[in-house]
C-alpha cells in the first residue's frame, strides 16, 4: 500500500490551508473529512460573511488572544494577518476591511472563501476523501495507519485539524481530542468561548432589547473585565459583542457578577443633574415617561422595578433617596452569572490539546514524531474580530512549513 507523505484529518480552515501549502511544495497530501463537504464551519463564520482575519500588527493581534498568546507568537509573526489577506487575494478573492480592522470578502458571502479554498485544493490535485470519519489510528514504526471504516491510509506525517466542540453540526465534535489522548496528549477541558451568558435573574421581559454605547463589567470578586460597546438581552441572559468578549474571560470562573452601566459617558453627578432637569421640566408626568428618554421602554420597567419606584408615580413626587437610587441603578444594574450557554452554541472552543506538549515553532507533538496540530484543536482562543480564523491559518502554515523543511532535509 502506498505511503502518502501527509494525511490531514479535517477539512476546515486549518486543514485546507495545510493542504494548499504542502501541495504547492510538491508534497503528496490526503485530506480525510468526515462531512459530505469541506469548510462547513468556515461557511457559517461571521454570520455567513466570513470574517477571515483582522488587519492589525502581530503584537496587537496577540493582545486579543485570550489563551495561548505566548505559544502563538512565532506563528503569528511568521504568517501575519497581512499574509492571509495576500494569500486570498492571490487566489482571486477581493477583500474589504471594516470597523475594528475586520476583514471580509468583498462579496460579503462566506461562500466566496469556501469556494476559493476548495478551488485551490482542486487545482493542486489534493486527494480529498469525503464522508471519511477516522475510526482508528495508530503508529507502527515510522508509519501512521489511519482507518476510516474498511478503508486504510498510510502516512509519514499526520496533522490533526479536527476543530473543537462548538457547532457540532459542522463536524466539530471533539474527535481530535480522542485521537490526541490515544497518543498520550493531555486535553485541557473544553469549555465555551465567545458565547452568550445565562443569568440567574429573570430577564425574559428584556428579550430583544439591543443596547449601544454601554459598558459591561465583570467581577469575581475583583474586576476582571470592562467592555464598551453593544449588547443584546436574550430570553435568559445577555449576548452581543461585549457580552461575548466577557464570556471568554469568565468561562472558567465561579460566582461572577456583571454590572451594566447604561450611561458610561456620564458620571453620577452629571446623570443626577440630567434626571433633576427632566423632573423639573415634566413635574406632573409619570416617572416611567421621564426615564423613557434615557433607555428602551422594556428596560424602563426593569430599572424602575429594581429601584422600587411605581411606574405611575409622578415625577415631582420622587424623593431624593429614590432619585439617588435611580441614577445609581442606571450606572450599575447588577446581574449574576448562572452559566454560559452550551458549548455547542459557542463561536469557538476554549481548551484542547495542551500547548505544553506541542512545539510552538513547528506545531509538532513533543510526544510523537511527525504528529502535528493546527487550528481550534489546540488550547488557544481569541476574541471576536477575525482572530480565531487567523490562528487557524497561521498554525496551519507553521505545521505545513515544518513538514516541508523536514522533507527537504531528508531528501
Amino acid at each position: 500500500m502506498e505511503v502518502i507523505n501527509t494525511c490531514i484529518i479535517g477539512g476546515g480552515a486549518s486543514g485546507m490551508m495545510c493542504a494548499i501549502v504542502l501541495a504547492r511544495a510538491g508534497i503528496s497530501v490526503t485530506i480525510l473529512e468526515k462531512n459530505e463537504k469541506t469548510c462547513k464551519k468556515v461557511y457559517i463564520t461571521g454570520k455567513g460573511r466570513c470574517n477571515l482575519t483582522n488587519d492589525c500588527l502581530p503584537q496587537e493581534f496577540l493582545n486579543n488572544v485570550v489563551n495561548g498568546a505566548k505559544f502563538l507568537r512565532s506563528s503569528i509573526y511568521r504568517f501575519t494577518s497581512q499574509d492571509t489577506m495576500s494569500f486570498f487575494e492571490d487566489i482571486g478573492v477581493e477583500l474589504i476591511t471594516e470597523r475594528g480592522n475586520r476583514v471580509f470578502p468583498k462579496t460579503e458571502k462566506s461562500a466566496t472563501i469556501t469556494d476559493a479554498l476548495r478551488g485551490e485544493v482542486k487545482n493542486l490535485k489534493v486527494n480529498v476523501e469525503l464522508n471519511s470519519a477516522v475510526t482508528k489510528i495508530y503508529k507502527d514504526k515510522e508509519v501512521f495507519h489511519i482507518l476510516c471504516g474498511s478503508k486504510e491510509y498510510l502516512a509519514t506525517n499526520v496533522i490533526l485539524c479536527t476543530g473543537g466542540m462548538s457547532y457540532p453540526l459542522t463536524g466539530s465534535t471533539g474527535d481530535g481530542y480522542t485521537i490526541a489522548k490515544q497518543f498520550g496528549h493531555s486535553i485541557i477541558t473544553p469549555v465555551a468561548a465567545l458565547n452568550s451568558i445565562v443569568l440567574k435573574e429573570d430577564v425574559k421581559s428584556l428579550e430583544g432589547v439591543s443596547l449601544k454605547n454601554v459598558k459591561l463589567f465583570a467581577y469575581a470578586p475583583k474586576r476582571i473585565a470592562a467592555e464598551f460597546g453593544e449588547m443584546l438581552f436574550t430570553s435568559d441572559g445577555v449576548s452581543g459583542p461585549i457580552a461575548l468578549t466577557i464570556s471568554s474571560l469568565i468561562n472558567r470562573l465561579d460566582n461572577v457578577e456583571l454590572v451594566l452601566d447604561l450611561k458610561p459617558a456620564l458620571d453620577e453627578e452629571t446623570l443626577n443633574a440630567r434626571i433633576l432637569r427632566e423632573i423639573e421640566s415634566r413635574k406632573n408626568v409619570d416617572i416611567k415617561n421621564v426615564v423613557r428618554s434615557m433607555m428602551p421602554e422594556k428596560l424602563v420597567h426593569y430599572v424602575l422595578k429594581e429601584v422600587g419606584i411605581e411606574e405611575t408615580k409622578k415625577a415631582n413626587s420622587i424623593t431624593k433617596e429614590e432619585r439617588i437610587k435611580l441614577y445609581q441603578t442606571i450606572k450599575g444594574i447588577r446581574f449574576h452569572v448562572k452559566k454560559l450557554s452550551p458549548i455547542e452554541e459557542a463561536v469557538v472552543t476554549s481548551g484542547g490539546v495542551s500547548t505544553n506538549e506541542i512545539n510552538p515553532g513547528t506545531m509538532e507533538s513533543k510526544l510523537i514524531d511527525n504528529l502535528y496540530f493546527a487550528g481550534e484543536i489546540i488550547d488557544v482562543d481569541a476574541l471576536t474580530g477575525g482572530f480565531n480564523l487567523q490562528i487557524a491559518f497561521s498554525t496551519a502554515q507553521t505545521a505545513a512549513n515544518a513538514i516541508i523543511k523536514k522533507n527537504n532535509v531528508e531528501e
